[in-house]
This record gives C-alpha cells, sequence and structure tokens, in this order.
C-alpha cells in the first residue's frame, strides 16, 4: 500500500530547509580565506549573493509562484523544454547530489578532528556511515520532523557564530580585509585569473536556492511561502559568512593557515578553549543539518522522475505512515555512503560544474516560459520587464559557465562524461513510450 505526500512543511521549516542547503553558517568556508587572501574573500562574499544568489532567487521564485508542483525544476523544465530536458536536470541534479550531499559526512569528520586528531582511516569510515544512517532515519520520519529538526539544528549551530563574532568585534586589532590578495594567487594567476577562480569557490557556498523547490508538493502555501523563504533566506547567509569571516580577520593575523575545519582553533584563539568546544559542536550540528536539509530535497528528484514514469516505479513509493518517499530515500542514503570515500577538497569543484550545467537548463526554462507562455498565472513575476528577465538569466548563467571554464580538465572531463549518462539513461529507460508503459 502506497500513501500520498503531506503538506506539512511550514514557512519557518522551510526557511530552515533553505538555509541548510545553500550554506548551514561559515563552517567550511575557512579555505577560501588562505586561497583567495582576506580582501578578495571579503570582496567575494559580498559580491557573489549580487550577481549569483540574488538573481537566481529572483527566477526560482517567479518559477515556483507560478508551478508550485512536487519535483520544482523538473516541472519546469519540462514544461519549457519537454520530457527528455526534464528528465535531464532531474538526473544530472540527483548525480550532482551524490558529490554534494557526500561533502557532508567528510567536513563532519574534518571537525571532529579537533577533538579527534588522530582519528584513523578506519574510524573515520565507520563514523561517516552512523552520520548518515541515523540523518537517514529522521528523513524517514516525514518532512515535519525534518523541518522541526532543521530549525532547531539551525539555532544550535548559529548560537556560537554570533557568540564568536561579538568576541572577535571586542577584540578586533587591524582591517580585516588587509592584505587584498593572498601573495600565492597572485605569483600563480594574477588578480583577474584569480576573481573568477574565487568567485567559482564561493558560488559552492551560495549554491542550492533551487534545491526546496522539489518539495513544493509538501510545502503549505507553495505559492508565496518558498519566496518569502527565499527572501528571508539571502540575507542570514550572507552575514552569517560575511560577519564572522570579517570578525575573525579583524581580530588575527593567522589567516594563511585557514583551512576546512579551522574555525574551532579561531575561536581558540579568541577566546580560549571554551568557546572553541563551543564552536565544534556548533559545527558538527551544522554538518548534521546540511545533510538532512539536503537529503530531504536531493532524494525527491529520483521520487519526482518515478512518478513521471521515467525512473522505476518503486522509488514513487510513499509511505503510509509518513508521508515519506521512503526507497528514494534509502537508494539516495546508498549512493551517499559510496561517495563519501573521497575527501572534502575532491569534492567541491565537481559538484559546482554539474550543478552548474543544470542550472543552465533551469535558467533557459525561466526565460523560455516568460516568452512562450507570457499569460500564465503568475502570482509573483521578476521586474523590469524584459530586461530585467534577462539580466536575472545572464548574471547567474555567466557564474556558471565562468565556474565550469575554471574546474580544470580532470573536473571537466569527469563532468561531461557524467553529464552524458544522462541522455542514455533516458533512451534506456525514461524514453517517451517506455515512460508511458511504465506510467500505464
Amino acid at each position: 500500500m502506497t500513501g500520498r505526500l503531506r503538506r506539512d512543511l511550514g514557512f519557518l521549516p522551510l526557511v530552515a530547509v533553505l538555509f541548510f542547503n545553500v550554506s548551514g553558517g561559515p563552517y567550511g568556508i575557512e579555505d577560501s580565506v588562505s586561497i583567495l587572501g582576506p580582501g578578495l574573500a571579503l570582496f567575494l562574499l559580498v559580491l557573489t549573493p549580487c550577481v549569483w544568489s540574488l538573481p537566481v532567487s529572483l527566477a526560482m521564485a517567479e518559477l515556483g509562484s507560478a508551478i508550485p508542483e512536487e519535483g520544482g525544476y523538473i516541472a519546469w523544465v519540462r514544461r519549457a523544454f519537454g520530457a527528455f530536458w526534464g528528465f535531464q536536470v532531474g538526473w544530472w541534479s540527483w548525480l550532482n547530489s551524490f558529490v554534494d550531499v557526500a561533502v557532508y559526512p567528510a567536513l563532519f569528520t574534518d571537525y571532529l578532528k579537533f577533538w579527534w586528531p588522530v582519528m584513523t582511516a578506519h574510524e573515520r569510515w565507520a563514523l561517516v556511515l552512523i552520520f548518515i544512517w541515523v540523518l537517514t532515519g529522521l528523513n524517514l520520519l516525514g518532512v515535519r520532523v525534518v523541518g522541526a529538526s532543521a530549525i532547531a539544528l539551525g539555532v544550535c549551530a548559529l548560537l556560537p557564530v554570533a557568540i564568536f563574532t561579538v568576541v572577535a568585534v571586542s577584540r578586533a586589532r587591524h582591517l580585516p580585509w588587509l592584505p587584498f590578495a593572498a601573495p600565492s594567487l597572485m605569483e600563480a594567476q594574477g588578480l583577474v585569473p584569480g576573481l573568477g577562480l574565487g568567485l567559482a569557490v564561493m558560488m559552492w557556498n551560495y549554491s542550492g536556492w533551487d534545491n526546496p523547490s522539489t518539495c513544493l508538493g509538501e510545502t503549505r502555501a507553495p505559492r508565496t511561502s518558498y519566496r518569502r523563504a527565499l527572501l528571508v533566506a539571502l540575507p542570514l547567509i550572507t552575514l552569517t559568512y560575511l560577519l564572522p569571516v570579517g570578525a575573525g580577520l579583524a581580530a588575527t593575523t593567522d589567516w594563511p593557515q585557514w583551512e576546512s575545519g579551522y574555525l574551532p582553533a579561531l575561536a581558540a584563539s579568541v577566546a580560549g578553549p571554551g568557546l572553541a568546544a563551543l564552536m565544534t559542536l556548533g559545527a558538527l550540528l551544522a554538518t548534521g543539518g546540511l545533510f538532512l536539509g539536503t537529503l530531504l530535497t536531493n532524494s525527491r528528484l529520483p521520487f519526482a522522475l518515478a512518478r513521471g514514469g521515467q525512473m522505476p516505479a518503486a522509488l514513487a513509493a510513499v509511505d503510509p505512515r509518513t508521508g515519506s518517499p521512503r526507497v528514494a530515500v534509502l537508494i539516495s542514503s546508498v549512493a551517499y555512503s559510496v561517495c563519501a570515500f573521497w575527501s572534502f577538497k575532491e569534492l567541491i569543484v565537481l559538484n559546482i560544474w554539474l550543478y552548474s550545467l543544470a542550472l543552465l537548463v533551469e535558467l533557459a526554462a525561466f526565460v523560455a516560459l516568460r516568452l512562450r507562455e507570457p499569460d500564465l498565472p503568475r502570482p509573483w513575476r521578476v521586474g523590469g520587464g524584459t530586461v530585467g528577465m534577462w539580466a536575472t538569466a545572464v548574471l547567474p548563467a555567466g557564474c556558471c559557465l565562468l565556474a565550469m571554464a575554471t574546474a580544470g580538465w580532470m573536473n571537466t572531463v569527469v563532468g561531461v562524461l557524467a553529464a552524458l549518462t544522462g541522455p542514455l539513461v533516458y533512451a534506456a529507460w525514461a524514453r517517451p513510450g517506455r515512460a508511458r508503459a511504465s506510467a500505464g
């Protein structure tokens, strides 16, 4: 017996889910400071939301208000370009989630090393599996439990950040944006290429605004809630990056040592071991929220494709007790368990390449639906007429192309090969004739 999805995701839980799909706080952003330099990192923390996050959020808000369906951007692209491209963005995004979501168990172990510095490879792998499957169990309990858990984890993750920021500001000793760029970056690439690389790095930390659209069929008042959640989350996420990073740079001079998992050590240098322990706990809870929220949104991708007859019907099964798409959640978690073998740093560049590919198609759907269906009811739309529409699409599209161009040959080759699996799987399973037969 198969149940039905439940509209149990309210506004505040949706904000928390969106927060964890994009950010989770400053945990994991430390690398960008040592790679780019203090001034360039702070500059890009402000620039990236303007040229990347804001336009993407506006486009997603309009599409979500017009087509508030489960599967989100799969439904939008399918309506704009047909079944083939709808399948491609769903498949690519699900493949990308194998890279993206597997980052967070790795980041969890990075921060845990503050308390457990001699962790062996076997111990790390065991902890990663425990982390994944405990949070998978929460996801299986339904969207209401996930939303409430995301709120609690978000508050607990941000409280240490707020305390650290206040303390660090009170102990500021110098301008946080000096030096502007890391000498190693300037020597290796120069300012303009370095700016391109830095923007690509920051894009990863500001990616995921479209992800919660996959849960619109489980969201209360989806036409308005998603837009409101985007408008609340954007400034919140920007400040949770900018304020603690700026405060930490103003209070210390050790920015060349910043690396993934460094925030607890930074807190220790600013205020001692007590704040360091609190920051470590916040980081661990943040990684839990990141995995919990992204598993929720990404598991809906195979579910939505299966409901459309484009993946095995078993993936469309819904638990009648909880309203959770249980098979899709379990299969996704198995994939994340396998991908967690790789380290945090190895995953990021490939992740932004695959994400950019799918987002380019979503932005094209935003433009196509405006041009082809101008009378489609849109309770909310991007202002500025045709100029506003093109600006909203072109700015993030340019960022996507920049990120893909700076990904390196190896990541590009792997990304192209991964993308080509979409047409192959579509031909083998999800082509229209097979989809109709499966749906029937």
